[in-house]
């Protein structure tokens, strides 16, 4: 089957590549590009099927088994145009593309002064012909880092309210993970990127940690009443864990399970709560916009709730001063 799957993937990413890419590389004098393009197709190829991967599974569950029952899904519509334009759109440009010529020049620099940069194997030497278990080690690491990150937004009123865009949704469903501001993205991005080249992930193995690191984000944040039990709750961010995170008690800088993947961050470093409940999703403090405007309105919304905040952190500190 995953042979199947492989030989289809790269059929369909050499048709991309021959009839889309290719004349628009070379339309535009872009060549050097050549020998890249076709694993950014392929690339684009995986997110796509991420996406129809997470809709086949999350979708039915979240038809008989709701937390909530919404009569208008217009909200939902503008976070699945998130998902689509990011896994199939956006990574492929920043997780292959500007991944690989960063650690390429990085890795050149490096290099001509003397210096062979680290991977995780030669780091950690026991790791070496073992790729399935380097592969579960990166994606612990990013997520441990990323935990980090998460729970920083949260540290600030500025921080914060750079990521409200994300806690403004009331209709949180399994398209909601990629419903972020592009400055929040980007620093997301650069953190993810800055660890990956420290650990020496492999260009291709970035992309698709991401899409699998996703797809358990995807479901954590669906519509869906169901946790893993007491011991899969602890091994495996389910979608009531993460709810909590979401709920309307836990908007903004005091919230709790900040894990993205695995829980184990949160109990490592006492934020987790896994109480059984599942409550309702929002920011009240986010403006309209954020919660229920298309996405240019979330976006500049959430721009200027931005700026709000920061004004009013920056005067505050000046009146303590």
């Amino acid at each position: 089957m995953l042979v199947f799957l492989d030989r289809w993937f790269s059929m369909l990413a050499g048709e991309i590549d021959t009839h889309l890419i290719l004349p628009v590389l070379y339309h535009f004098g872009w060549m050097e590009w050549e020998e890249l393009s076709f694993d950014w197709a392929l690339v684009g190829v995986y997110g796509l099927f991420a996406v129809i991967v997470t809709y086949a599974v999350c979708w039915p569950l979240e038809v008989f088994f709701p937390i909530e029952r919404w009569e208008n899904r217009k909200a939902v519509l503008i976070d699945a145009f998130y998902t689509i334009f990011n896994r199939v759109g956006v990574l492929p440009v920043f997780s292959f593309l500007l991944f690989y010529q960063v650690q390429v020049w990085v890795y050149g620099f490096v290099i001509a002064h003397g210096y062979i940069p680290p991977t995780l194997e030669t780091l950690i030497p026991p790791l070496l012909g073992h790729p399935v278990i380097t592969f579960i080690a990166y994606a612990l690491i990013l997520d441990c880092t990323d935990y980090w990150r998460h729970r920083l937004s949260h540290s600030s009123r500025s921080a914060y309210a750079l990521h409200a865009l994300h806690h403004a949704q009331r209709q949180m469903s399994f398209w909601s993970d990629d419903r972020n501001h592009v400055l929040d993205e980007l620093v997301a991005g650069v953190w993810f990127g800055a660890v990956g080249l420290a650990i020496g992930i492999p260009p291709l193995q970035f992309p698709l940690l991401f899409l699998i690191m996703r797809f358990i984000e995807s479901l954590s944040h669906a519509n869906i009443k169901l946790s893993f039990g007491w011991l899969g709750d602890r091994l495996i961010v389910s979608p009531r864990f993460h709810r909590l995170h979401h709920g309307l008690r836990a908007a903004g800088r005091n919230s709790c399970n900040y894990g993205a993947v695995f829980p184990i961050w949160d109990i490592v470093f006492r934020t987790a709560n896994f109480s059984d409940e599942y409550p309702p999703t929002g920011d009240r403090r986010a403006p309209e916009s954020m919660a229920t405007g298309g996405y240019l309105a979330q976006q500049l919304g959430g721009f200027q709730f931005f700026l709000e905040e920061w004004r009013q952190a920056a005067k505050a500190a000046r009146s303590q001063s």
